[in-house]
């Protein structure tokens, strides 16, 4: 690679110009023939009567082959040139039409919602140009400055934090454990469950029945067995900050397993010897965790943190299905859903939208940044 950079560097301004043609278009061009090949495959096989298990096969090798196929021949193509051009283009081949693809499906929809963001709630076609009116109405609307307050405060202030310390809580502690396995693979489970299945299990946790009935949601079942009395847990739900608060513990739930398994990676690459060494000094444990553990995986706490903080961002499944976004519990994205497909505002809609992506890039360009200084790519 820094041997095609200083290549390129002495290259004129034509041959550069030339050598940036040439790789849009094998860019461009490989995915509109991957695509017009698997079309032309489609119809024929629409058009046929063989049996479904032969279509099947047939597909598969007529999709998966056509395009190895296809990146084969441009490859072969590239290969003929000479050397430098070779260099030069061979790269985009593999790389290009995976950027081609990012960008129709990426850049141009990010394009064309800032453009409607500054419409109206009609859009672009019969509505009304706006400016920037929407985003001042963002930043002074009482129902976004509600979501802004749960998005900042319970879920980046407080889900995030509580998903670290218990994901670094559960790592360390399994670590030590003979039962490591088991207890890593009951924390980790909830991450194979969707959000709206982990809203519809909390909800069963959360039932309530008579005093004199059996009771099946879990916390009612511990506390009438404890000798209490069964709680409306779910009354809660319509009471600010509490509901909150319950939405927070059920994502900490679904990501502590997450958080754990790379904590848990990253303490498994602690050298042995500096742990051993640590203990001959006379350092407790909590000492060792403080002062050896945390500094020597703080990039992984870091990594993990930011993470989780774009995921708390967008936050939507769980307290879409849990509370509707209703007594005090919306968040961005739940707005953002209400005035593009409720409330039909398209342009407000899009606005949030336009937000919601502007506060997440500065989280993802630092996580990379974290990962490229790890050497994670």
């Amino acid at each position: 690679m820094q041997l095609v950079e200083q290549r390129e560097e002495r290259l004129g301004a034509g041959a550069r110009i030339v050598a940036f043609i040439f790789r849009v278009a094998l860019a461009v061009l490989i995915p509109i023939i991957a695509f017009a090949v698997l079309y032309a495959g489609f119809l024929f096989l629409r058009a046929g009567d063989a049996p479904k298990w032969l279509i099947t096969v047939v597909a598969i090798i007529w999709g998966v082959g056509g395009v190895a196929a296809l990146y084969w021949i441009f490859n072969w193509i590239v290969e003929m040139l000479p050397d430098q051009w070779t260099a030069r283009l061979q790269p985009f081949v593999f790389i290009g039409p995976a950027i081609a693809i990012l960008a129709w499906y990426l850049a141009i929809p990010t394009g064309r919602t800032f453009w409607i963001s500054l419409w109206d709630r009609d859009g672009p076609q019969v509505g009304q140009f706006v400016g920037m009116a929407n985003y001042v109405s963002i930043f002074t609307d009482r129902m976004m400055r509600e979501a802004f307050r749960n998005n900042i405060f319970f879920w980046m202030l407080i889900a995030t934090p509580l998903t670290i310390i218990l994901g670094l809580l559960v790592a360390v502690l399994a670590d030590r454990s003979k039962a490591e396995r088991l207890f890593k693979s009951l924390i980790f489970l909830p991450m194979a469950i969707s959000f709206v299945g982990a809203g519809v299990i909390w909800n069963f946790i959360y039932e309530v029945k008579p005093a004199d009935a059996p009771q099946i949601g879990l916390l009612n079942a511990i506390v009438v067995g404890l000798g209490g009395q069964p709680q409306a847990w779910p009354a809660f739900t319509a009471i600010a900050p509490w509901n909150n608060l319950f939405l927070v513990i059920i994502v900490a739930w679904l990501q502590t397993g997450y958080a754990m398994v790379l904590f848990s990676a990253a303490l498994k690459g602690i050298p042995e010897e500096i742990i051993e060494a640590s203990r001959v000094d006379g350092a407790t444990e909590i000492q060792l965790f403080f002062r050896i553990m945390i500094p020597y995986i703080s990039g992984t706490i870091i990594t993990v943190t930011t993470t989780v903080v774009i995921f708390t961002l967008k936050i939507f499944d769980v307290v879409w299905v849990m509370t509707g976004g209703q007594f005090g519990t919306d968040v961005i994205a739940t707005q953002f859903y209400r005035q593009s497909f409720i409330a039909r505002n398209a342009g407000f809609g899009s606005a949030i939208a336009m937000i919601l992506l502007i506060a997440v890039i500065p989280v993802m360009i630092y996580n990379l940044r974290q990962f490229r200084e790890q050497e994670a790519f």
